[in-house]
């Protein structure tokens, strides 16, 4: 049961000090589907007076039934469940007059419920504002999978909105983390890895770590019965009623279509309603918006879209295009991976190195992103705004000679000319990050920065 905790003790922590402060606590948890989340719940209720209930997709009052029954057998108490409720403020009410002791109460998948019955966000107003604020004896937990819909149950046109006393979102763990699902694979092959599952525990479990990434990515996605091979289309489908507009645009992505022309042209969605499209899908973090790193003013013209998710990237870039060639059972579509997995994993290895520089810290920058203008790009540009240092960096999936190290390094500090940002008062820094750098010690002797995957595996063992 270890592995599902991984990288989770800040968010246990949290909930933990709320417990023991024994004050009225409504607190809303939500994330990305296969996170996480329940397990977290589950974890947090073990050996604590609770009740954890699941929400499904039926009836109000068959949802509000379960729970009676529940919060009855809770309680212990047979009459509680001969109560006729109209709805979930009077079988709150009644719950809370009969506790005697710090109760939990967790409801997951709750935008089921909202789904069901649009005033349910208007009942738990009442049940806060009526019964809970006042008790010290509830710590009242939603959960839910659906981001957009739980935001804009924290947003100010919600009854709900000011209620909430603490909200977590629960993220992917990071690329460092990958190793400890995998005892024995090395920061190369956690990169592969992170590549197609991105940080999501229930993906990561799907890989054994006595077999080589190839042979997990084989048996995970290229087979029709294998568990990742239809997740995406099912987790889109939960989220969306139409979503082959979706399917369309991410594969636009995929294929390097990141800016919203270029997708409106690979899609042939009207642009007059694509950019609703894409906003559904930044709200559920598959993509993301990007800006140069430097923009002072952000417009849609200079934007790009990125996969936020790797699990996605990798599914729309190998699995959808090659789908009949799976349900045939070729061997082709695995193969094509085979050939271009290292060329894929550049832009992984970019995303890999951001997180890598956010965790040491190595210099003080308060901001990180990428930096683009016409046809010249960095790949990471590192600012601080107080000090006007600013570093520069250049991302490659090699081994690299010393030489060539140098090379790169003289083309970047030509390129960062281009970057408009205190250009007559910063302090330049530039350096190169790699699979291997060969004598990266005299680099950094030489005032460089330079790193490579020996430096990564400090953090990930």
């Amino acid at each position: 049961m270890f592995q599902l905790f991984i990288d989770r003790e800040e968010e246990l922590e949290v909930l933990e000090e709320r417990f023991r402060k024994g004050q009225p606590e409504f607190i809303v948890i939500y994330g990305r589907r296969r996170v996480g989340k329940t397990e977290l719940v589950v974890h947090f209720i073990k050996n604590k007076p609770g009740i954890y209930f699941l929400s499904e997709e039926k009836r109000y009052s068959d949802n509000l039934d379960e729970m009676k029954r529940m919060a009855a057998d809770f309680l212990e108490d047979e009459e509680f469940k001969l109560i006729r409720f109209e709805n979930w403020v009077q079988m709150f009410k009644s719950f809370s007059e009969r506790i005697k002791e710090r109760t939990v109460i967790i409801i997951d998948e709750f935008p089921y419920l909202v789904r069901e019955t649009g005033g349910i966000p208007s009942e738990f107003q009442k049940i806060w504002d009526m019964h809970l604020s006042k008790s010290e004896n509830i710590m009242l937990i939603l959960v839910g999978s659906s981001i957009g819909m739980m935001e804009e149950l924290l947003g100010r046109k919600s009854p709900l909105f000011g209620r909430r006393t603490a909200q977590l979102e629960i993220k992917p763990v990071d690329i460092f983390q990958v190793g400890k699902f995998l005892p024995g694979y090395d920061m190369e092959d956690c990169i592969k890895v992170y590549g197609c599952s991105d940080g999501i525990p229930l993906y990561l479990k799907q890989f054994d770590a006595k077999l080589t990434p190839f042979e997990n990515i084989k048996n995970a996605f290229f087979r029709r019965d294998a568990p990742l091979y239809s997740e995406a289309e099912f987790l889109m489908k939960q989220e969306f009623r139409e979503p082959a507009n979706y399917f369309q645009i991410l594969k636009a992505v995929s294929f390097g279509n990141t800016k919203q022309h270029e997708i409106v042209n690979y899609t042939n969605i009207d642009k007059s309603i694509i950019s609703k499209y894409i906003q559904n899908l930044e709200e559920i973090r598959v993509i993301r918006r990007e800006y140069p790193v430097t923009e002072r003013k952000e417009t849609r013209k200079s934007a790009r879209y990125a996969f936020s998710d790797n699990y996605f990237r990798f599914w729309f870039r190998f699995v959808y295009p090659n789908k009949t060639l799976i349900e045939r059972g070729s061997e082709a579509a695995f193969e094509a991976v085979k050939k271009e997995y290292n060329t894929y994993l550049g832009g992984i290895f970019e995303k890999a190195a951001k997180e890598f520089l956010w965790k040491i810290h190595p210099f003080d920058f308060t901001k990180l992103g990428r930096w683009w203008r016409k046809d010249k790009e960095i790949d990471i540009v590192a600012l601080n705004d107080n000090t006007r240092d600013v570093f520069f960096f250049e991302c490659k999936w090699r081994d690299m000679k010393e030489g060539n190290a140098r090379k790169i390094l003289s083309e970047l500090q030509e390129k960062s000319k281009s970057v408009d940002w205190n250009n007559n008062t910063r302090k330049e820094h530039f350096g190169v990050i790699a699979k291997y750098i060969e004598n990266k010690d005299r680099l950094k002797k030489d005032g460089y920065f330079a790193y490579d995957l020996a430096d990564f595996s400090l953090m990930h063992s």
